[in-house]
């Protein structure tokens, strides 16, 4: 899918350990679990002591664990990847026009603050 995002508001965040780029991290500098909570989505790869962007606010582009239907909620799974909503936390939703097939794809979701 497109790898345009709309970001409002990106932040600095030191990290915790390693995390991988375009997925949900923690306001602890970690790169989120499954059905857990998030800061926001880092923009690019890092380790524990680097600081990286970190999208909060707008739109940020965030790489998929698996198939998600056009317009769905999102929650982490256990590498931070988006996937379908079931029991977590809702942390975005699937922008207008994108969905993914399989893992691995890189998709436009809308950003939503817990």
């Amino acid at each position: 899918m497109s790898r345009q995002c709309t970001p409002i508001l990106t932040l600095p965040l030191t990290l915790t350990g390693t995390v991988v780029a375009e997925r949900f991290v923690t306001v602890a500098g970690a790169q989120t679990g499954a059905a857990g909570n998030a800061l926001g989505v880092t923009r690019t790869a890092g380790v524990s002591g680097e600081v990286v962007p970190v999208d909060v606010v707008g739109t940020a582009i965030v790489e998929t664990g698996a198939a998600i239907s056009a317009g769905a909620l999102v929650e982490a799974d256990a590498s931070g990847r988006a996937v379908t909503k079931s029991a977590g936390v809702t942390l975005g939703r699937l922008a207008p026009g994108q969905s993914a097939t399989a893992a691995g794809q890189f998709v436009e979701v809308i950003l939503i603050q817990n």
